[in-house]
Order: structure tokens, then sequence, then C-alpha cells
């Protein structure tokens, strides 16, 4: 662990009290959680107190935990059933097509926004996470207003998330196109998408339609050099080929 990571865990720690739900050292980085209601004093504190000087926000992200913890891969029951796991949702390790994910995790809430910041000054890097409250209309204050660079990135997890940025001048859709429904980085919206779009010779333009597109699950197929899968006869002839050549 090292020293610089654990002061600045300890500085936070004694500066904002009760204000931090964690505080944790992990993949060489501090990472805090704070509240919505505490969110924006926190990061104004980070960005002018000297001992943290945090006076660049690198990135936001948003983020969906309703799977945290949770695979359609199940390997230890399945590896040595090949290519039907990838296809029959009884190889317990494909869910069926169509079927959305369930929310496992009601232990924390469904979505958050993470900051990363950096302080020039101090040679720190530091990760904010902040639970949203309510899962069905995920809420945040925005910190536009203490770091100017955070419009775009706020405007991304709105448009692939769905998290409002309470206060934000501009909020709206970034990526997709502008008529796009739904949000495509949650973890319920179908991989094939809900429309597609084409050009209409009749109409001449183009339009949108529902997708077409046939959802499939392509395994490819691995072929392993190891003593499961040598073939005795194989084995055997490789054996008499290699007496006769020493004979």
């Amino acid at each position: 662990m090292s020293s610089r990571n654990q002061q600045l865990s300890e500085a936070l720690q004694r500066a904002f009290g009760d204000r931090l739900r964690s505080c944790v050292i992990a993949a060489g980085e501090v990472t805090i959680e704070v509240a919505p209601a505490d969110l924006l004093a926190v990061c104004q504190q980070l960005r002018d107190a000297n001992e943290f000087a945090f006076e660049q926000m690198i990135d936001v992200c948003g983020a969906d935990y309703s799977e945290y913890g949770c695979t359609e891969w199940s390997t230890e029951a399945s590896t040595h059933t090949g290519f039907g796991r990838g296809v029959e949702p009884e190889a317990n390790a494909r869910m069926r097509f169509g079927d959305a994910p369930a929310y496992h995790n009601t232990d924390r809430p469904r979505f958050a926004a993470i900051y990363h910041l950096l302080s020039i000054a101090n040679n720190q890097r530091l990760r904010l996470r902040c639970y949203c409250e309510n899962d069905d209309q995920p809420v945040v204050p925005s910190v536009i207003n203490l770091w100017a660079s955070v419009n775009w990135y706020e405007r991304e997890a709105f448009d692939l998330f769905g998290i409002i940025f309470e206060g934000h001048p501009d909020l709206r859709r970034i990526l997709t196109d502008y008529g796009f429904v739904g949000h495509p980085f949650r973890k319920d919206f179908p991989l094939i998408g809900n429309v597609e779009m084409r050009y209409d010779p009749e109409q001449k333009r183009v339009i949108y339609q529902p997708v077409s597109i046939e959802p499939r699950v392509l395994v490819p197929r691995v072929i392993r050099h190891d003593n499961r899968y040598i073939n005795d006869t194989h084995l055997s002839a490789d054996k008499a080929e290699s007496g006769a050549g020493n004979a």
C-alpha cells in the first residue's frame, strides 16, 4: 500500500468525517463515496483546499450495478459441455433470448456517477462515487460550476445511462441519434437495440423501424491440446511411427 495513498485517505477522513460513506484504497488509488446531498460541498473542498487541490476533473462516467457480481457464463459447471452452453438456456451459462437481466442487488442503489480527479500540485489522483438514490429516476447534482470540463462527460453519462445531472445547463444526448429511445449502457437494454434506420427510396428519406436483426450467439470452437482431447488411436499411431523411425 502506497504511503501517499494512505496519507490521502487519512486526510480525507479527517476533513469530511461522517460525510464519507466509505473510503478505501484499491487498485493503487483512493476511492471515496458520498451522498448526493453532500456531493457539491465535498467537491468544492476537494478543489479548493490546499491539502487536496484537485484542480482537474479527468472524467465522469455512469455505472449500472444491477448485475454487479453476477455473470451469465458460469464456467465452473459448464466448461466441459462445449457449444451447447452458448445456446441452450439449460446449460446454466446463457440467458434465454429476450430476457432482461434480473435486478440482483438490493443492498445498493442501481446507478452511480463516478468522478476521477487529478491534483497536479500534489501529484495525487482520487476516485469519487455518488450513488443515485432513486433507481427509477437517477439524479445527482451537476458539478459543472466547479469543473467546466464535465459538460460533455455529464451529457455522455445522461445519454448512455439516463443519469440526470441536476443543474446542468444543456443536458441532452451527445452520442446517440436525435430520436434514440432508451439508454444503451443500461444492463436491461437489448444488445440488438430496439429500432434500426434505413433509407426509403419511395419516401426519399431515412426512416426508423423495429429492429430486424435475428438474435443469436456465436460460440467459437476452441481446440485444446491437452490429455483430455488427445485421441488414443492417434497417440498409438504416433508412437508406432516414432518406433519405426528409430529402427
